[in-house]
């Protein structure tokens, strides 16, 4: 099968990215033929204020170049994953024009919400679910505080209410879990045209013996991952058991009068991730948040380590109570630092834990699950006859 997919890169790399890249590569490693249209916002100080805007809303470029390789190239399907700001909706109606299905990967909140999080001001926030133009997000200046930049994404997605464009351009859109799908349909896309299939690890780092004594983070340091929330936890846990935090962002100043107990790792790779996760204890996944998925998580789970987090959006699904780890209302730090004492105290139930965790990354969220459910995805959308080019490959 040949898949065209497309992709607008961030500024700043993130899950979104990797996915994106893992996705092909798995498929190719299927022995599918991957063409790729990607673009890269690094490019955008190209671009003056109201060109970039309009180009956001309808980008002639992009329209041209993936209908001229529909047409030439004759994908059997045209997989978006991001298109904002560069590339656009354009691009579902150029392969459309051509008669290709088209899929979308709905890696976050975007069409419900211009920030993409459902997160305002240190809380959740669901103002702009089911509105057909967020009005409120504009007058929050919600996307990256600024009232005209929210005020473009409102109308990209609000242009593209009204042009049909969601529910009639798009073909399946793909949901990470269960939660995000439901959102999704309160926005009004047919649940008909919503899947669910996860995030996954594309390399199998190995159990570890998790013998390090040692707590874990690894994410952003940003105010809706619940950073604050884990070091007043730390507090008042006096430093016991040692935190170990890899990550950066806005709130690393905080990382500056850390407790006691803390040592903050800055940003490594995959590599040493991947090591530190093998070593751990437990790790703590603080979100305060609608995270889409919790891709931290599956990353533990592939090592046997299992996760204590706030029990909101993804994580509330992708973690098993009592099997995989255990929860704690989002922000409350004395609930977070008693499932810390309560880990420290059952040694057994968290080995156990830790064999749970791997079974479940096994049965779940290995590249060989996930390329099932995606080219199970692609099957349904070809015509009759022309999946049966697909089965040697499943």
């Amino acid at each position: 099968m040949r898949v065209l997919i497309v992709h607008n890169y961030y500024q700043r790399r993130g899950g979104e990215d990797r996915v994106f890249e893992s996705e092909a590569a798995l498929l190719e490693a299927h022995g599918h033929e991957v063409l790729r249209y990607c673009v890269h916002n690094d490019t955008i100080g190209e671009s003056g204020g109201l060109r970039l805007a309009g180009r956001a809303i309808w980008s002639a470029a992009a329209y041209k170049a993936i209908r001229s390789i529909c047409r030439n190239e004759r994908p059997d399907i045209v997989h978006f994953h991001n298109t904002l700001p560069l590339i656009s909706p354009s691009a579902y109606h150029a392969a459309k024009a051509e008669g290709v299905p088209v899929v979308q990967t709905l890696h976050n909140y975007r069409l419900a919400c211009p920030p993409a999080t459902f997160f305002r001001d240190g809380h959740i926030c669901e103002e702009c679910l089911g509105r057909r133009f967020a009005w409120p997000a504009i007058a929050h200046a919600c996307y990256r505080g600024s009232r005209s930049a929210s005020a473009v994404v409102a109308t990209v997605v609000g242009v593209h209410h009204l042009l049909g464009t969601w529910t009639s351009m798009v073909d399946r859109y793909i949901a990470l879990t269960e939660f995000a799908r439901a959102k999704f349909v309160e926005l009004g896309i047919p649940a008909s045209k919503l899947m669910v299939k996860p995030n996954f690890v594309d390399s199998d780092p190995g159990a570890g013996a998790h013998t390090g004594g040692y707590a874990l983070f690894v994410g952003r340091l940003d105010p809706e991952k619940g950073i604050e929330t884990l070091l007043r936890a730390w507090r008042m846990l006096g430093g016991a058991p040692p935190l170990k935090i890899i990550g950066s962002g806005p709130l690393d100043r905080l990382l500056d009068s850390a407790p006691p107990g803390v040592e903050w790792l800055g940003q490594r790779d995959k590599a040493e991730v991947a090591s530190s996760m093998r070593d751990a204890a437990f790790l703590i996944f603080p979100s305060e948040w609608y995270e889409t998925f919790g891709l931290t998580i599956i990353e533990a789970y592939a090592t046997g380590l299992p996760v204590i987090a706030s029990a909101v959006g993804a994580a509330a699904e992708i973690v098993r109570e009592g099997s995989t780890g255990l929860f704690y209302e989002a922000g409350n730090a004395a609930m977070l630092a008693d499932r810390v004492k309560w880990m420290l105290a059952h040694p057994t139930e968290v080995e156990r834990m830790q064999a749970a965790s791997r079974r479940e990354f096994m049965e779940r969220y290995t590249a060989a699950a996930n390329y099932r459910v995606l080219v199970n995805i692609y099957r349904n959308l070809l015509p009759v006859g022309r999946d049966a080019l697909l089965s040697h490959h499943s």
